[in-house]
């Protein structure tokens, strides 16, 4: 039996605090409405929680004898507003249990805490040093002289504090991590989880706590680094990272969030920066039950960095080891130390990365080189680099020529390979390599079926395998493939917006038309769809629907070479090759300026009927290495030079496997 002590002020339940002085319930740190009524109950319910307190005891706290009240309707109706403010339901109760014609009872685990950190709108998050527990080997008190000194060391060393910070709360991931895969194993072990099936949840985008959006790049990477090291137990389904962004923001109930990803349990948190420390806070409930399995906070100051992340990995592997088969056990024994700088690197460059724009990965590429300068050792980092380089000088995006991007792509996916053998991310970056610029078919096709074997859950693995696919020509085998893609993370725009460009390919219009509208529903935002629905419509003869789509795709991607060559390729098929000639003079005038690919050129003239034209634009792009040129078998647009022997030619020093 739990009792909370008179003394106390301040308790924690999961996500939500009660400060029993002030009369505040907050959630991941910010107050919720709540009347004064609904928090009495509450405030008495925590004085005893787990045990029954009756109707009548309330009745005698709440409301005088001598009060004219109808009792049962303004306690039913004050308790249904707490329940409210706790998001508890009384048909499946997490935090307060009805007992019938008897009373309530609080069920959740409680513990008594001294004080919550405070946000100060507009400035620094402020921490009571007394809220944050000392480590075993620090002092539970300083002294005032002692906190001034820190104070002025803080303040001259601030940049330094907020990149060890950062290293404190990725070690703080591998707590969250040890909590989680403990809590999962008991489950299992005391029925409360169904062992039928392998155990799925999703990690909800982390909450920034520290008040300021340009930390936002660092809750984000915490959600990042929180789904992958989750997914590291392969008993576990882990929803990937992309898919579980899309519901940043949002306020549905978890409930609807499970149906709507068909998983067991979530994950949700908070992330709170404050000088040199980090807070993590994470709950876990089976939303099956709508039961809250565990909740828990994590805290550290930057002087036990080292220390804690020994003592965290220690305690992974002595809690769960047994519920682990060897290659999990591996997988989470590996603790490597990354210099904090580096780390703070590569989760910027991790945040521009998944934007998945040219502008995105320009910024990307800065900091993951940067992290690779500062810890020549951080494999993830490269892998970073590799992913950067592997599709920035494709098609797709166009920023750099094949012979740039090529070599460093190699290199980078190589040098991540040589650190970890084990990273499925560096092994698809180096097919994709092989594939976008070398034309290494088979080099290509080892790498991704490579890839897989190395991490079966991985969903860029079968969308990079799925592209590869249907370039050969393999349009059953690439589809089957992108929906695996999809199925492991079905909210990625990239991932859904390659279905509808493999059917596009695979010449069923009204199929891809159909999936990158669902697309854009998700981000109306994305050029990449739009360019490929464009694409689709014109197919389909239906031009006026065909330019609004690759006008939209040119605006949205400020003028990229790519879309201005499917503006005008549309113009010029529908008959308008006035502006068709003014869209592919404005690509000259880009080339003096930036790389544009011959093989953007070459598709203009072919709309323009100047096929001789087309195939010397078509030479210089196989010279070039133009990552367009893969799609030499497959690409509708090109079907008007399909009976030209210079073609036929062409295709033939491509080397495609029968």
């Amino acid at each position: 039996m739990q009792h909370i002590s008179h003394a106390s002020k301040m308790v924690r339940c999961g996500v939500f605090e009660i400060d029993l002085k002030a009369f505040e319930l907050r959630k991941h740190g910010l107050r919720l409405k709540l009347a004064e009524q609904p928090f009495q109950i509450l405030a008495i319910l925590l004085e005893q929680p787990g045990e029954v307190i009756t109707r009548d005891e309330l009745r005698e706290r709440l409301w005088p004898g001598d009060t004219f009240v109808d009792f049962d309707h303004g306690l039913n109706n004050a308790v249904m507003r707490l329940r409210e403010a706790l998001g508890d339901s009384p048909d499946r109760p997490r935090f307060i249990e009805t007992l019938p014609r008897r009373g309530y009872r609080f069920i959740a685990p409680v513990e008594e805490i001294h004080a919550v950190p405070k946000l100060i709108p507009g400035g620094e998050p402020q921490v009571n040093p007394a809220s944050l527990s000392p480590t075993p080997d620090a002092p539970a008190q300083l002294s005032a002289d002692h906190h001034e000194s820190v104070n002025r060391s803080n303040a001259r060393n601030w940049l330094t504090l907020q990149r060890i910070a950062l290293m404190s709360a990725a070690v703080l991931l591998f707590a969250v991590l040890s909590g989680l895969a403990v809590h999962f194993v008991r489950g299992w072990e005391s029925g409360k989880i169904n062992p039928a099936h392998n155990m799925s949840l999703v990690v909800l985008p982390l909450e920034n706590l520290s008040g300021d959006t340009e930390q936002d790049y660092f809750a984000a990477g915490m959600t990042d680094e929180l789904t992958a090291n989750l997914a590291k137990i392969r008993s576990l389904r882990v929803i990937s990272r992309s898919t579980a962004m899309a519901y940043k923001g949002t306020h549905k109930p978890l409930s609807e969030i499970a149906r709507e990803l068909k998983v067991d349990a979530v994950v949700e948190g908070t992330v709170l920066k404050a000088g040199s420390r980090v807070r993590i806070t994470a709950e876990l409930v089976q939303v099956s039950t709508d039961h809250h399995l565990w909740a828990d906070t994590y805290e550290s100051q930057i002087g036990d960095v080292l220390a804690l992340q020994n003592r965290v990995s220690s305690a992974i592997v002595d809690e769960i080891r047994i519920n682990l088969s060897p290659e999990d056990k591996q997988r989470l024994a590996k603790n490597p130390s990354v210099s904090p700088a580096a780390y703070e690197d590569y989760l910027k460059g991790r945040y521009y990365w998944n934007r998945r724009s040219s502008e995105g990965f320009t910024k990307a590429i800065g900091y993951f080189e940067d992290a690779t300068r500062r810890d020549p050792q951080y494999a993830l980092a490269y892998a970073g680099l590799a992913d950067c380089y592997g599709i920035i000088g494709a098609t797709i995006y166009g920023s750099l020529p094949a012979a740039e991007a090529a070599p460093k792509a190699k290199a980078a996916a190589t040098r991540a390979l040589e650190i970890d053998p084990t990273l499925a991310e560096a092994e698809t970056s180096l097919a994709t390599a092989k594939f976008n610029y070398d034309w290494d078919w088979a080099g290509a096709a080892q790498g991704f079926q490579h890839a897989i074997q190395m991490d079966p859950r991985y969903a860029t693995a079968y969308q990079r395998y799925s592209l590869y696919s249907i370039a050969m020509g393999r349009f059953d085998e690439s589809l089957e493939q992108i929906k695996k893609a999809r199925e492991l993370d079905p909210l990625s725009i990239s991932i859904n917006s390659s279905w509808g460009w493999r059917l596009y390919l695979a010449r069923q219009y009204d199929r891809s038309i159909e999936q990158l509208r669902d697309t854009l529903e998700l981000d109306p935002s994305y050029e990449w769809a739009h360019f490929i629905l464009g694409q689709a419509y014109e197919q389909k003869g239906e031009f006026n629907l065909a330019r609004a789509e690759l006008q939209k795709a040119v605006e949205l991607s400020h003028n990229s070479p790519l879309m201005i060559s499917a503006l005008a390729h549309a113009d010029a098929l529908s008959g308008n090759q006035e502006e068709a000639l003014r869209l592919l003079q404005q690509l000259a005038a880009q080339s003096k300026k930036q790389y544009v690919s011959p093989f953007y050129v070459a598709m203009v003239y072919i709309a323009l009927g100047k096929t001789e034209t087309a195939m010397d634009w078509m030479e210089k792009a196989f010279a070039d290495h133009s990552n367009g040129l893969v799609f030499l078998k497959v690409e509708p647009e090109l079907d008007p030079l399909r009976s030209n022997p210079r073609f036929i030619a062409l295709q033939k020093r491509l080397n495609f496997p029968d």
